[in-house]
């Protein structure tokens, strides 16, 4: 079953996780809570039938961490420990904040988003620079699909041999293709009014259900029980 959930909330979510994950875990109680933040959006993705992503994730998470307590210690040596052990730290200390803004990102509307900034009160710079962003990735996935399949069809690969063609073909129009989407995606923003002078409307009416409210106390506890028992407790 699908949870709808309220822009301010997701946006919560992942104002809660980053300031998590820029802090070290250095207690199995911090890693513990580390660990339920991160179950959290995989399972909301669950919740959205995004099984495939859900799975990845949670898959990737976890090898990364078995691996950095298992194999890994401030001992390791040689260049393939070096390489693995600062993967899996990226993996470990980023991953998810990662995780989070891809469920945001693949679950919230730009109306909706633009609606939840705006009662917010965040400033019109803030808000048009994030949609753009939000809008600009998925865009560029796509364009470098196209680009992709036209090159196989045109029998340039990597597999061909020919690595040189391979990259020209695909990195230039791809170059070409991030300058036009984003000169697109600002002219779509200020036709639209957006950081005019006159306050916008918005079609679509925002209110926080009982699942909003419960992620927002989940999220509270979790950050203020990480903060106090990482630099405040005795």
């Amino acid at each position: 079953m699908s949870i709808k959930l309220d822009p301010r909330t997701k946006i919560y979510m992942i104002l809660s996780v980053s300031t998590i994950v820029m802090m070290s875990a250095t207690t199995p109680f911090l890693w513990a809570v580390r660990l339920i933040i991160t179950i959290v959006p995989i399972l909301l993705l669950i919740a959205e039938k995004r099984y495939a992503s859900a799975l990845r994730f949670f898959a990737l998470y976890m090898t990364a961490v078995f691996i950095n307590f298992r194999f890994l210690s401030a001992g390791s040596t040689g260049f393939f420990m070096a390489f693995l052990t600062g993967y899996c730290g990226i993996i470990v200390q980023f991953m998810p904040a990662f995780i989070t803004a891809w469920y945001v990102v693949r679950t919230t509307k730009i109306d909706e988003f633009m609606s939840a900034m705006q009662k917010m009160h965040i400033p019109d710079g803030i808000t048009i620079s994030l949609a753009v962003i939000m809008r600009f990735f998925p865009t560029i996935k796509e364009e470098y699909g196209s680009i992709r399949d036209a090159m196989r069809m045109r029998g340039i690969s990597l597999a061909g041999g020919d690595v040189i063609k391979m990259v020209e073909f695909r990195m230039i129009p791809l170059i070409f293709a991030c300058v036009n989407i984003g000169d697109e995606l600002s002219a779509a923003a200020i036709t639209r009014g957006l950081g005019g002078k006159v306050k916008r409307s918005s079609v679509v009416e925002l209110k926080l259900n009982i699942i909003d409210i419960l992620l927002f106390g989940f999220f509270t506890i979790a950050t203020t029980i990480f903060v106090f028992h990482k630099y405040f407790r005795l």
